[in-house]
């Protein structure tokens, strides 16, 4: 892991390892496997950023599950832009089962209370959100996490699928911007 990286003109530290990561992995796939346990949930991944997240997650998922994609955008720069916008629909039908979305990191919320509901009134049996990341010093939402990998600052972190305008997506452990920078 680098002391220090710098993606565009931001500085980054080390955060996680990719072996941290690794385990926090773990802990999340073993709630899953015991919560979901004779259930056969459908994780909807949230692109770009959960990709990395989505294919270790699942990898150690050992119940019956189906996998979906739906891309929404709701950043510019490190900044949320509290909007989201629908990029690619999910195009799988959601009345009835139940839905484990996997989120890189919830911050504000918006974004997740916004599909969470989606999923609601398009008939899903049961809506649950699991992230990476999780930074309560910035979340605004009424609703819960339900599976939370670890809680992080309020500070502006990349790699492991989370990027900065494009960049560090490709590194397999995360960054947080360096102070005053």
């Amino acid at each position: 892991m680098a002391d220090t990286i710098k993606l565009h003109d931001l500085e980054f530290m080390p955060y996680l390892s990719e072996t941290e990561i690794g385990k926090i992995v773990d802990e999340v796939s073993i709630k899953i496997n015991e919560k979901y346990a004779g259930k056969s949930p459908l994780f909807v991944v949230i692109l770009n950023g959960a990709f990395m997240f989505a294919s270790d997650l699942i990898k150690k998922v050992n119940v019956e599950c189906e996998i979906s994609f739906l891309r929404v955008s709701s950043y510019r720069g490190t900044a949320s832009t509290g909007e989201v916008k629908e990029m690619m629909p999910i195009g799988t039908n959601v009345s009835g089962r139940d839905i484990i979305l996997l989120e890189d990191i919830v911050d504000t919320g918006n974004t997740m209370g916004e599909i969470k509901q989606q999923m609601k009134d398009a008939g899903a049996n049961s809506v649950s959100i699991c992230t990476l990341l999780f930074k309560p010093d910035a979340f605004k939402g009424n609703y819960l996490v339900d599976f939370i990998g670890v809680e992080i600052p309020d500070r502006f972190v990349v790699g492991y699928g989370l990027d900065y305008d494009g960049l560090g997506r490709n590194l397999p452990s995360i960054y947080q911007i360096r102070p005053n920078t």
